[in-house]
């Protein structure tokens, strides 16, 4: 595994220091209470800040929440199919089109699931030395380890250092998995709290070894559940000999001095800049027909790279009556594509490169009146080759303390991805240089939250120009572009009931296409539902949460995966879905560590399984996975 040494150096120091749970205990007496309080600080002390500022603490609990997050990315997965390998793409259940910006992103989204973007990196500040662990099994032959350090050399510095490592063969051939995400962060401030920075750094390599799925024999064995190829690495599949890879280094930094910094007034300087370079590469040995005619008839080698800068600054003037107004300015350097110009046959050109500079101004506001809360933030590009915006606007209302209610209105205009502009291949199918318009997308979102109602979370979004992949008359992968509009209503809902020990846990997601169904594919109704059981057991030392789960989601169109580009197409021919999995965890709590172990999809044991995440691409079987998070306090 890479980088060991890093991992051995994580584990082990933490293994010559009492780590106990940082909580101060009432029953003790008062002078023993002021000196436990300097050895073990509240957990409240560990705080979490992201790059826009919010914070939370540290959370050792063990929820349902968390067995819902105990998973590659660490993320709740709900809206999302995995495929048959820890560490391979994920197919979608819902769509989300918040995460939009005024520059394209290179491509090769199916990619991205654990690719960390400047959101996804947290800051730091601690009293002790905290080390985090993450490991969890994975189908064959590897590990998923997530380690993690951070500390305080004083009070207004802190430094943090993780890697976040995977390698897993897979059950299927040539279906290898092996990813690093590497990050190192600090949080500083002055003296007297005038000057604040934050800045990070990140190298991630994700690598997929790719099979194409399945061929029409090995289908019809795997649909059939034919009980000789209970073994999936009998199956075959259409080639042994391709792998792809994003590769990615950011360096970010963000930060800000007060000019002033009065009762009612405050003055501050801001600049952020993120420096990031990616590149993706597709690998064949030799060229299969499934992806038509090549250039080349061996050691096939797709590169692109996107070199992305961006500057913003401005001024935040912040008023305790009229609340804080910001003007900010940017300039972003953009350079993707190729090392050399491709001319086809019928003698045109496929360029190979889109650079340039583009220039932009905007503005945002927040104000706290009571309850509510209100913001805005609003960006256009005014200069360059790429011309688009994006708006946001919302509002937050605190009903009582068990309600509170959001609402947001976005717009957003910008190009397409990169790799829907322009891209270059040894396979002859895979080279275009198009002229597609600006992409349109508008949303309104109203989410309630509410500790003792229902969890509501409604949206709809109105999209042209949307753009996608799909397949051509010759069944090959192009990009395209929809004339028309797209309408689109998500409504999700979720309540956990609690009768005494035991309790049920429910997420419901309603969607529905209103136009433009033929593009955007996504199943009628997903339902996720937990039944479990929750005590404390030997005098409290332990706390245990076990039951089942039981998520379901209807049949669907189901994008297809092309692994060239690492993307995926749209696909009319087939519905697949409308199929249940069912889960029983038992997961456990011993003082900061969070013990989980869970059979996945249990119910195939009765039913073999012969579901699909994508086309030709095989479900997850039966697994028997475990792993746990042990957060050392020093």
């Amino acid at each position: 595994m890479k980088h060991l040494s890093f991992f051995l150096i994580l584990f082990l120091v933490p293994l010559f220091l009492l780590a106990q749970e940082p909580e101060r205990d009432p029953s003790v007496n008062k002078r023993s209470t002021q000196k436990d309080s300097l050895e073990k600080p509240p957990i409240t002390a560990y705080k979490i800040f992201s790059v826009s500022g919010d914070s939370t603490y540290v959370d050792t609990t063990l929820t349902i929440q968390k067995d819902y997050k105990f998973n590659y990315l660490r993320k709740d997965n709900f809206e999302l199919v995995s495929f048959a390998n820890v560490g391979q793409t994920y197919n979608k259940l819902a769509y989300n089109f918040n995460e939009i910006d005024l520059i394209p992103e290179l491509g090769a989204r199916a990619r991205h699931y654990n690719f960390m973007e400047v959101q996804d990196i947290y800051y730091y500040e601690v009293p002790t030395p905290l080390t985090e662990l993450f490991f969890k099994t994975v189908p064959e032959q590897g590990q998923a380890l997530d380690a993690f350090f951070t500390i305080n050399t004083s009070e207004r510095l802190n430094f943090s250092i993780a890697y976040k490592g995977l390698r897993s063969l897979g059950k299927y051939q040539n279906m290898l998995t092996s990813t690093g995400n590497f990050r190192a962060t600090l949080n500083y401030a002055t003296l007297n709290k005038k000057y604040r920075l934050k800045t990070h750094f990140v190298s991630q390599d994700l690598l997929n070894r790719e099979n194409g799925g399945l061929t029409e024999q090995a289908l019809e064995q795997y649909i059939g559940k034919e009980p000789g190829f209970d073994d999936r690495s009998i199956l075959e599949v259409k080639f042994e000999n391709a792998e792809n890879v994003l590769y990615g280094k950011r360096f970010f930094l963000t930060h800000e001095y007060d000019l002033a910094n009065g009762k009612n007034n405050k003055l501050t300087l801001f600049h952020e800049l993120d420096f990031s370079d990616k590149k993706y590469v597709f690998s064949q040995d030799a060229p299969v027909d499934f992806f038509g005619d090549s250039f080349k008839t061996t050691n096939l080698r797709d590169r692109v790279k996107l070199r992305n800068i961006n500057n913003v600054a401005g001024v935040t003037y912040a008023n305790s009556t009229l609340g804080a107004l910001k003007l900010k300015a940017g300039i972003t350097h953009y350079n993707y594509g190729y090392n050399s110009v491709f001319i086809l046959e019928d003698q045109s050109v496929i360029a190979n490169r889109i650079k340039g500079d583009n220039y932009s101004a905007g503005a945002g506001y927040y104000k706290n009146f009571g309850p509510l809360k209100m913001y805005g933030d609003f960006m256009v590009n005014v200069a360059g080759d790429l011309t688009g915006h994006k708006f946001l606007a919302g509002a937050d209302y605190f009903i009582n303390k068990n309600n509170q209610i959001k609402a947001e209105l976005r717009s957003n205009e910008s190009a397409p991805n990169f790799n829907f502009q322009l891209y270059q291949s040894d396979y002859i199918n895979y080279n275009w240089q198009t002229d597609f318009e600006n992409t349109n997308t508008q949303s309104l979102a109203v989410k309630l939250e509410s500790t003792n109602l229902v969890d509501v979370d409604a949206s709809y979004t109105r999209i042209t120009n949307y753009t996608y992949f799909s397949t051509n008359e010759e069944d090959l992968t192009k990009p395209f572009q929809e004339s028309g509009e797209i309408s689109y209503f998500k409504l999700k809902a979720g309540r956990e009931f609690q009768y005494g020990k035991f309790a049920l846990d429910n997420t419901l997601m309603y969607q529905q296409v209103l136009n433009g169904e033929s593009v955007l594919n996504v199943p009628e109704f997903t339902t996720r539902n937990t039944f479990y059981y929750r005590d404390h057991w030997f005098k409290r030392a332990l706390y245990l949460q076990t039951g089942l789960t039981l998520k379901y989601f209807t049949s669907y169109q189901m994008d297809g995966y092309d692994p060239v580009l690492a993307e995926f197409y749209v696909q009319n021919d087939q519905s697949l879905g409308g199929f249940p999995v069912v889960d029983f965890f038992f997961n456990a709590k011993v003082k900061q560590t969070r013990i989980f172990f869970k059979l996945e999809h249990l119910n195939s044991l009765l039913d073999a399984n012969n579901n699909f995440s994508a086309p030709e691409n095989p479900y997850r079987d039966f697994l028997v996975r475990f792993g746990l998070v042990w957060d050392f306090f020093l």
